[in-house]
Order: structure tokens, then C-alpha cells, then sequence
């Protein structure tokens, strides 16, 4: 019984899932729409398609929520010109997205560079959102060994996988207790990933920093060398009840892969509790 009710449901997902291709001004975004209820929107780390989020997701649908998945200008089929962009028009092709979708306010969960697009889309334009989950943020504190793009510099391939990017480039993506195998399944652009972290360059921290007045979730590896730990106890020392921050050992920049079931399960938590910090 419980294989059939596991093909069943898996059945129903992909009768639920569905691709569209959203024009938002001059960006042409990718995005992958499953379930139905309340909204909860996905944003990847910088280059990186929407793939690595597909747990999470299906957790999501089958606790009653719909998730949006957006790939972002230069990733997979999403285009859109780089050159000049700065985080406020990615925030701002969100929000298109969210419009065109009729799905407003939403549940964001960004990883990585995508919590910047978050918290700028929560300063931006607040009526959109629900509520704001960060997976490793960082902005504030620095790695504590240098720039994180660095050894995307290096990066000839037009596409890689995540894990060819730790163990090939370097990446600073993982505690020293995880496997590299888990990030096969990343798709990386090392180009895009540089050009989307240089649109946060001249954008001031106060203008993203603060998610607005979203209540935040931070969920945070004590190993993540390229977004500190300390950016999201600054966050929870800045603004208050307003956030809640969860410290996770054993986990550094892809926390999400490395402690599946404990970001999952947090996640589902704040988001079906109406995001409320306690």
C-alpha cells in the first residue's frame, strides 16, 4: 500500500507540474510551477538552475502548497541581458513573474545569491510577499578567504556540474563532512554566476539587506565558509523577533543538499504555520 499511495502521489505531481516561459520586459524566464495553494516561490544560487530544489518542492506540494521555481537571466533557456543589471531589475523579474502568474503574495526561499533577490524583491515591493526564508545568507561578513567568484574566473566550461565546481574549480560549497557527489545533479553556468553576483556590486546593502518587513527565516551551516554564520545572527541582532534563525552543524553553502530533511522540514514549518515567528 505504501508504494501504491507513493506512485499515486508521485502521479499526481507530475499531472500538477507544469513549464511556462514568462516574458517579463526584456527577460524571458523559465519557470516550473507544481501543486496548488499557497504560493512558495524558489530562487537558486547565482548560475544555477532551479533543479537542486525538486525535494523540497514535492515536500512542499504534498503539504498542500504550490511552488514556483524561476530560472534566472543566462540560466538553462532563461534569457535576458546581464550587462548593466543590477539586483533591483532581477527583484523586479520576480515580481513580473508573480504578476503574470496571478499568484501574489508569496512565500520566498532563496539559496545563496538568490535570498539577495528575495530580500530586495520583499524591500521593492512588499505586497508580494508572505514571508522571506533565507538558505546560507550572507552580504554583510565576508568569507574570510576572499571573493567567492574567484575560481569561476577560471571556469572555461560553458556549463558545469555543481560538483566538477568544487572539485575542479574550488568552489567553497561544502562542509569538509559532505560528499561532492551530492551537488551532480547542480547545473552551474560559471559565467552567468559571475555576471549575476556583479549586479549586487553598486546596489548598497541597505537597499536588500532587510527583506523589508517580511518575517525571515535564516537557516544557516556552521560550515559555510562563503556566507558566514554570523551574517544571519547580525540579521536576528538588527531586526529582532522579526527573524528566526536556525544553526545547522555538518553543513556549509548548500546546506539544502547536505541536511535535506532538517531544511525541509523547517521550511515546511515556518511556511504552513503562516510564517509567524515565534
Amino acid at each position: 500500500m505504501r508504494a501504491d499511495a507513493f506512485r499515486q502521489q508521485a502521479n499526481v505531481e507530475v499531472k500538477l507540474q507544469q513549464h511556462r516561459t514568462i516574458k517579463v520586459g526584456d527577460a524571458t524566464l523559465e519557470c516550473t510551477l507544481r501543486g496548488s495553494g499557497v504560493p512558495v516561490l524558489l530562487l537558486a544560487n547565482a548560475g544555477c538552475s532551479t533543479g537542486y530544489f525538486d525535494h523540497l518542492a514535492s515536500v512542499l506540494v504534498a503539504g498542500g502548497f504550490q511552488t514556483i521555481s524561476i530560472d534566472m537571466r543566462g540560466v538553462g533557456g532563461s534569457r535576458g541581458s546581464l550587462d548593466g543589471a543590477t539586483l533591483h531589475d532581477l527583484a523586479g523579474d520576480v515580481a513580473g513573474v508573480i504578476k503574470a502568474i496571478g499568484c501574489g503574495p508569496v512565500h520566498l526561499v532563496g539559496h545563496a545569491f538568490g535570498n539577495r533577490i528575495a530580500r530586495c524583491l520583499a524591500v521593492d515591493q512588499p505586497l508580494l510577499v508572505r514571508s522571506v526564508t533565507l538558505l546560507a545568507a550572507g552580504g554583510l561578513i565576508a568569507p574570510p578567504t576572499g571573493p567567492i567568484g574567484t575560481h569561476f574566473r577560471d571556469a572555461t566550461q560553458a556549463k558545469m556540474n555543481g560538483s566538477d565546481c568544487v572539485t575542479v574549480l574550488g568552489a567553497r560549497w561544502l562542509s569538509p563532512a559532505s560528499d561532492p557527489k551530492i551537488l551532480a545533479h547542480v547545473e552551474c553556468w560559471p559565467a552567468v554566476f559571475i555576471a549575476h553576483l556583479a549586479t549586487s556590486r553598486n546596489v548598497p546593502l541597505e537597499h536588500w539587506w532587510s527583506a523589508g518587513t517580511a518575517p525571515l527565516l535564516v537557516i544557516q551551516g556552521l560550515d559555510d565558509e562563503a556566507a558566514p554564520p554570523g551574517n544571519g545572527h547580525a540579521l536576528r541582532e538588527q531586526l529582532g523577533g522579526r527573524v528566526r534563525v536556525i544553526d545547522l552543524p555538518r553543513a556549509g553553502h548548500f546546506l539544502l543538499l547536505e541536511q535535506p530533511e532538517a531544511v525541509t522540514h523547517a521550511i515546511a514549518e515556518f511556511v504552513g504555520a503562516g510564517a509567524v515567528v515565534r
